[in-house]
């Protein structure tokens, strides 16, 4: 039996891109997941970063959604505490109105960004704190009775936009666990907790009037090539890139040779960094689509969100179709 797939698409802009063809290009790979049979494909909200488009989530889904027909599309996630809930629920409702049964919200605590990104949304580090709160103020204004007198979200009220919540640590499994919402773990970059996250949701799961019974998804890096040299290949250069932009420090940080990068990996101080991408299947279609049910069956996943990573938009593509395919 082979586990639900989606998709989680960061919008990557590459080397020589705009944001203008980087768009264009999630485009692209939605209506591939679409024609593959994928449940659906999230786009992740980040700022300050170079090299990633999705920031505004809510526009990008738009622009996603007029240009398919029955995927379902949403944010994996909005980072909750950059916005208040009233804002988050009209934008979601304003897309729920206008893609009726299409449209997903998931909802992370993490700011998206650094300290700077904080102070130029007007916010506070603090604001992290309210997430709970902000949680149930949100799904409220999106069904049918507020908790903030005299304020509806229009359009949101009575949409019943679907919540799920995000997470790398045992917080969001705690909070998914409580207000009984699917819980998405984010082990395609953060693996290391995702166990005891699964056992502490699973454990403490209550059921509402969203969900009877727990929903995990379980988030994968994928490299599927028509080789599994060729898919190697792929994998070993997205993972310098990260290391390369994570090692990035300004103008003078130094141009890492792709043998100095490995190095750096194999090595006792990069091993934090190499761990990030351990979920991660790589091969042919059919070897990446058993590996994906392999950890669907060895964490009781009911789906899998797959991250393609391919550095060129056409190897992302053809990672989705292979993928699906298996």
């Amino acid at each position: 039996m082979t586990v639900r797939l989606s998709v989680l698409d960061l919008a990557p802009i590459g080397p020589d891109e705009t944001p203008t063809q980087a768009l264009s290009h999630s485009v692209d790979l939605a209506r591939a997941a679409e024609r593959s049979g994928y449940a659906r494909v999230w786009y992740a909200e980040h700022h300050n970063m170079a090299r990633i488009a999705s920031s505004a989530t809510s526009v990008l889904i738009a622009h996603v959604a007029a240009h398919t027909e029955s995927i379902r599309l949403g944010a994996g996630g909005v980072m909750l505490p950059n916005h208040s809930p009233l804002t988050i629920a009209e934008q979601f409702g304003t897309l729920a109105s206008l893609h009726p049964g299409r449209i997903d919200l998931g909802l992370g605590r993490a700011p998206g960004g650094d300290r700077a990104v904080f102070v130029a949304l007007r916010r506070e580090p603090s604001s992290s704190d309210a997430f709970p709160q902000d949680v149930l103020e949100l799904q409220a204004y999106l069904g049918d009775d507020t908790r903030v007198h005299g304020v509806e979200a229009v359009p949101g009220k009575g949409t019943h936009v679907p919540l799920y919540i995000l997470g790398s640590s045992l917080f969001g499994a705690q909070l998914a666990a409580q207000l009984g919402l699917p819980y998405a773990f984010a082990s395609h970059f953060a693996p290391a907790a995702l166990e005891q996250a699964i056992a502490v949701y699973r454990e403490g799961f209550q059921p509402s009037a969203q969900l009877d019974s727990p929903y995990l998804m379980v988030a994968a890096n994928a490299f599927a090539a028509a080789s599994t040299g060729e898919a190697e290949e792929q994998f070993a250069a997205a993972r310098r890139s990260r290391v390369r932009m994570m090692m990035k420090r300004g103008p003078s940080t130094p141009e890492y040779s792709d043998g100095e990068i490995d190095a750096f990996l194999a090595s006792p101080q990069g091993a934090q960094l190499a761990d990030m991408m351990r979920v991660t299947a790589v091969g042919t279609g059919a070897e990446v689509r058993a590996w994906l049910d392999e950890l669907a069956s060895q964490t009781g996943a009911d789906e899998i969100i797959t991250a393609h990573g391919a550095l060129t938009p056409a190897a992302r593509v053809a990672s989705v179709e292979l993928t699906a395919a298996g």
